[in-house]
């Protein structure tokens, strides 16, 4: 019977650690290039899955550029691009998440437009479209 309850533990405890490495790995998300571009030039942006819908956050080293009217913009695996909310907001600070509508089925790169200007100020990519 020894053997029996040792085998069973073991089962268990392997059964556990399989259930937790998947839910660790369905909240990791996946993170995009560094951002390129002549404004914004530092950071990166992850995706992950809240409550269902898709966030997409930037890192702590983002910098927010300095001009007029600076919003996010995405564009998703067939190159339709999406102008979203804009990046700053009252008091110096900004909107560093972004929960995308329903329409935005996928995204491929996220880029931070001037909606001034009408001007790319940098985009970071992801290596497959994350949905």
């Amino acid at each position: 019977m020894q053997k029996s309850s040792l085998r069973i533990a073991v089962l268990s405890l392997l059964v556990v650690s399989l259930l937790l490495s998947g839910a660790a790995f369905a909240v990791d998300g996946h993170t995009s290039s560094p951002f390129k571009g002549p404004k914004a030039n530092k950071g990166t942006v992850t995706h992950s899955t809240v409550n269902g819908k898709s966030v997409l956050t930037m890192s702590d080293d983002f910098v927010v550029p300095d001009t007029p009217d600076p919003h996010w913009q995405v564009v998703d695996s067939k190159g339709t691009v999406y102008n979203l909310q804009k990046l700053k907001i009252k008091d110096d600070k900004y909107n560093k998440s972004i929960t995308l509508p329903e329409y935005v089925k996928d995204v491929k790169k996220v880029v931070i437009w001037c909606a001034f200007a009408e001007v790319n100020l940098g985009e970071a990519e992801f290596s497959t479209a994350v949905k």
